[in-house]
């Protein structure tokens, strides 16, 4: 890993993940979570008369999904949720940073969460 690369990885594990306040969620009773996202604006509201798209979607996350979801409180960096997901899982997590960090951008780019410093 180039120099660069390290100092931006470092740089993004410091960050802190805070959840899009929209967006409802629900686990069952084993523990796996489903996000509900309201399906709001012109766009949505011409393809939900038109073409009978649903109001709400609902986006079921995998286990380590589920179980990262609920610890996003807004206040722990990558870092800490990084060591709770060891804990958890243990060497199943691994690449644990480069998996974390991935998961934390495609969470971001659809609007689930942001990333704050």
């Amino acid at each position: 890993m180039s120099r660069s690369n390290k100092k931006n990885t470092q740089n993004f594990l410091e960050l802190k993940p805070q959840k899009n306040e929209s967006i409802g969620w629900s686990a069952d009773e084993k523990g796996m979570v489903t996000l509900e996202i309201v399906n709001k604006g012109f766009f949505n509201k011409i393809a939900q008369k038109f073409f009978k798209k649903p109001k709400i979607s609902y986006v079921h996350l995998d286990e380590n999904g589920s179980f990262i979801w609920p610890i996003i409180d807004g206040e722990s960096n990558v870092i800490t949720i990084a060591q709770k997901v060891k804990e958890h899982f243990g060497d199943a997590a691994e690449p644990l940073y480069e998996r974390l960090v991935k998961y934390f951008q495609i969470l971001e780019s659809y609007g689930f969460i942001k990333l704050v410093k």
